[in-house]
């Protein structure tokens, strides 16, 4: 890609256009679905590391020359990951982390990198995800190809949807080539019950018409064309847009009016366009609420996009700026939101775990840590604030400008603790005076269901039976079922304690990244071997 979404918009201007702040928020034009009333995150998937197998080879936008590793001076990286829960690393050149280990990057082609992913997704409420599609003709084709295959598959694994996001930067040819791509690829995966769907069609976004600048030089008409093309085929079309598109001027190319109003839903873009709270309300009065009422006159629906600020460039506040922005984009009476982005490290603005302090970070490289601004945040925070973000934009919380999602999370219960099983109802039990494995099979909080629920570093627990005073240990590295036999704690010994969306708590063994399960709905002992979060998985967490 020769001209980034952060370069096109770094001259723009952000003139402001006044308009009455009282004006009335209408309901979207459609119905939810898998993009109206849901949160969309934008997914890139586009790092590679040598050693993959990604076609493409090399470290594929983690190195501005991509046949070297990265390190200080060839670098395309701005927030660094937190990698703890990927089980493949590739070692780079830059120094070691604050904490000693090598510094190491993920590929998004390892099959484990985008189950990770899809994970966090579900984990945090991440409804949609916006596969990102650049020219399929160009060198990245083949790798693009196998990395739709591989978020099909983490998408139906982990009951997420996805779509298909077409980015036509300098794509020369995009009006033939994209309407190929799709008839002879991409339009397979709609077969997917994962596909996103709305208003019973597919969903297809385009991004990058209208825009003026040297990368996307096409014209009204040939645009227009692709769009009307994509909904005779039954789509239902996204248009990725510039963030002036009603007006026609500064980034976006006059002309364009009638190519913005075919779209079905219209998502302007923001990256880059303000790094503070009085931007984002100035934005929300000048810009948001005329544009709504153009699509709400139009009978388009309007996605905003939502950002968590540039980690880089200290716009992020600990959450501060991205709730603002999500509670505005509620407030305004959006169809949906899109997040950008997920997985950008390469611009700073990734909502996925990221290091939280220079420990977890290169040594002397100058990249910043979530506890820039002296505020240590879990490497999970941006997931938070965007599980919130969507639980408001769905009304099972209040409308609220106060964040509720605090940096750290509240530190687990000390003292005698009990998991009841969601998956029976029962309390899980140390049976046998802990001689015997774990099950979910307490009628009542007694001694064998007692647990301290130990803090330890990195944001992890461990569990300690009341009834024999032994750690709670995932035997055989989790092949085995949960007992509690150890008297220290080791790696099997360790969990990150999960806080789901509607009051549970789930338990990750560290040792194989796997859920604890009340399996065959509590009958059998608990045993940490499951993929994915579902009532088995879910356990709530009462003092006795």
């Amino acid at each position: 890609m020769g001209l980034t979404r952060r370069t096109v918009l770094a001259g723009a201007g952000a003139t402001a256009f006044a308009v009455s702040s009282s004006t009335a928020a209408a309901a979207a034009p459609s119905p939810p679905g898998d993009v109206v009333g849901k949160i969309s995150v934008g997914y890139q998937g586009w790092f590679a590391c040598p050693g993959d197998g990604a076609p493409i080879g090399g470290w594929w936008h983690w190195s501005r020359d991509r046949f070297q590793p990265p390190s200080p001076s060839n670098t395309t990286i701005v927030s660094w990951p937190d990698m703890r829960e990927y089980t493949r690393g590739y070692s780079t050149a830059y120094p070691n982390l604050g904490n000693g280990q090598p510094a190491q990057l993920f590929s998004s082609y390892d099959d484990q990198t985008v189950d990770t992913h899809f994970r966090w997704m579900q984990q945090y409420n991440c409804d949609t995800a916006a596969l990102q599609r650049f020219n399929p003709v160009s060198g990245e084709g083949p790798t693009r190809d196998v990395m739709a295959q591989k978020v099909r598959a983490a998408a139906e694994r982990y009951g997420r949807k996805f779509y298909i996001m077409y980015d036509v930067t300098s794509w020369t040819n995009m009006q033939s080539e994209i309407k190929t791509d799709w008839t002879s690829k991409m339009s397979a995966h709609v077969a997917s019950p994962a596909y996103a769907r709305q208003n019973g069609k597919p969903v297809v976004c385009i991004w990058g018409f209208g825009f003026n600048d040297p990368g996307r030089p096409f014209a009204p008409a040939p645009c227009l064309d692709v769009v009307n093309w994509f909904k005779a085929q039954g789509c239902y079309v996204i248009g990725g847009v510039p963030t002036y598109w009603r007006q026609g001027i500064n980034d976006s190319r006059p002309g364009f009016s009638g190519v913005y109003h075919a779209f079905n839903m219209i998502s302007p873009w923001m990256v880059g366009r303000t790094g503070d709270l009085a931007g984002l309300d100035s934005f929300y009065t000048n810009v948001n609420v005329p544009d709504k009422a153009d699509c709400d006159a139009s009978g388009i629906d309007y996605q905003p996009c939502v950002m968590p600020g540039d980690l880089s460039s200290g716009h992020r506040r600990h959450g501060d700026f991205y709730w603002r922005h999500l509670y505005n984009m509620v407030r305004l009476g959006a169809a949906g939101l899109y997040v950008s982005m997920f997985d950008e490290y390469n611009e700073g603005n990734q909502i996925a775990k990221t290091s939280e302090t220079q420990a977890t970070t290169p040594a002397g490289a100058g990249i910043r840590a979530l506890d820039e601004d002296g505020t240590f945040c879990t490497s999970d925070y941006y997931l938070r604030i965007t599980a919130d973000g969507g639980r408001m934009l769905k009304g099972q919380i209040a409308l609220t400008a106060t964040r509720p999602t605090q940096p750290v999370m509240s530190p687990p219960p000390t003292g005698a603790s009990g998991l009841r099983s969601r998956a029976n109802n029962l309390w899980v039990q140390a049976t046998d005076a802990g001689n015997g494995p774990l099950v979910a099979r307490g009628t009542s909080l007694g001694a064998w269901e007692g647990f301290d629920v130990v803090p330890l570093s990195g944001g992890n627990v461990a569990l300690r039976a009341r009834v024999n005073g032994r750690y709670v240990c995932a035997e055989n590295a989790g092949a085995n079922p949960l007992i509690a036999n150890r008297t220290a704690v080791g790696g099997w010994e360790t969990f990150r304690l999960i806080r789901n969306a509607n009051g549970t708590v789930s338990l990750q063994a560290t040792v194989n990244g796997r859920y604890v399960c009340a399996d065959n709905a509590g009958a059998n002992p608990l045993v940490a071997n499951r993929t994915a979060i579902g009532p088995w998985e879910q356990f709530d967490l009462a003092t006795p």
